[in-house]
């Protein structure tokens, strides 16, 4: 059977904000993907959504979207303590679940989704767009053939110059608040970027974790006060894993700096460098670096080549197109899911850690975090 032939997957989305409507255009996009519900708080919002999308039946109490016995999976779209409530009571209601990053608003909360996963045989995936990029399937092509033999260390990189939600003139102050986004760019955009290396390293075991939170730069007075900024802008930390991998992260909001080099994954045999936009829209490339016949060669790649060929002569390579084509093929049985659960939950762990180890003055071990994670969800 054609991926056209499948029978169709009926989704139901909760929350069409700013990210709701970033995946229902998705959605457009992926053939067998058919949303028959949607869900919002703001029934006026909800409704005129469903009228723009062709969505014919819209909620504003997603205990009624679940109810519904024509859907298959529901996608959470809602701000970051909100997801461990819902996502839990889809799960237990029959429903597949694909949730926004972070997984959650702490690590004991991401862990009670895993646990609610297991138990009712559903199954759960995170929004970890960084896993379906081009240059993230190139580098792990090149990991998983052997090209950089044993790794060692990796590096994990964000920039933004002076770009933080709300107070830098986009997005909503649910973004800079505790009580609703539990923090600030490590699980906003460092989420994205440390997800990526632990994807490249297969998700090794975190062991301790050491770090440091800022929030320095100037801010606007009013939008400072309306704001309610208290998360962090800048995020730093040093990951020491199980089997003696280490990673080091620097992730901003805002920091007066030109750019940051992109992430990185160091082996024995060989390196890699991950795209970076640097001042101007400067671009620098991918580059794979290794020794030939007592040489230090750097190379790079045309990455829109690779995935055109790999497009042509591979089964099911629109799978990981992005992680709602992920998400749709997965459910039609057509390819495995990628444990993106399982990478987003060590994700929270390390960002936590970097929280308690600033909040401590110290390093702290994964055993700690994990026991001193307490629940931030938010009933709706």
């Amino acid at each position: 059977m054609s991926n056209q032939e499948k029978a169709p997957v009926r989704i139901g989305i909760i929350g069409v904000g700013q990210i709701g409507k970033m995946h229902l255009d998705r959605y457009r996009e992926i053939p067998g993907a058919q949303v028959v519900a949607a869900c919002d708080v703001n029934g006026a919002e909800a409704a005129r959504v469903g009228e723009l999308y062709g969505i014919p039946h819209t909620y504003t109490d997603f205990r009624q979207l679940l109810e519904r016995d024509d859907i298959d999976a529901v996608d959470v779209c809602l701000h970051n303590n909100f997801h461990a409530p819902v996502t839990i009571e889809a799960l237990r209601a029959g429903k597949h679940v694909y949730c926004e990053k972070p997984i959650a608003g702490s690590y004991a909360d991401g862990k009670a989704m895993l646990e609610a996963a297991e138990e009712t045989g559903r199954l759960l995936h995170i929004q970890l767009s960084t896993l379906y990029r081009k240059e993230t399937k190139a580098a792990k092509t090149l990991i998983d053939g052997g090209k950089l033999g044993k790794l060692y260390h990796a590096r994990s990189t964000g920039f933004r110059r002076r770009h933080r939600p709300y107070v830098d003139g986009y997005g909503t102050p649910y973004f800079t608040r505790k009580e609703t986004a539990a923090g600030g760019a490590l699980l906003d955009m460092g989420v994205y970027h440390i997800a990526q290396m632990l994807y490249l390293l297969d998700n090794p075991q975190v062991k301790r974790i050491s770090g440091k939170v800022y929030q320095e730069i100037e801010m606007l007075a009013e939008r400072r006060e309306l704001s309610g900024f208290n998360v962090e802008e800048l995020g730093l930390g040093f990951i020491k894993f199980a089997g003696g991998l280490t990673l080091d992260l620097i992730e901003a909001w805002a920091v007066h700096s030109g750019s940051f080099e992109g992430g990185s994954v160091f082996g024995s045999l060989g390196g890699v460098r991950l795209p970076a936009e640097g001042p101007g829209g400067q671009k620098q490339p991918f580059s794979f670096h290794r020794t030939e016949s007592d040489m230090d060669l750097d190379s790079t790649l045309d990455l829109d080549l690779m995935d055109l060929r790999w497009h042509r002569i591979r089964e099911n390579e629109d799978a990981y197109d992005s992680s709602q084509h992920h998400w749709i093929a997965a459910l039609q049985g057509r390819v495995p899911l990628l444990a993106t659960a399982e990478i987003a939950l060590q994700t929270m762990l390390i960002s936590e850690g970097i929280y308690l180890s600033d909040a401590q003055d110290r390093e702290v071990t994964a055993d700690e975090v994990a026991a001193l994670s307490v629940s931030q969800a938010v009933t709706v």
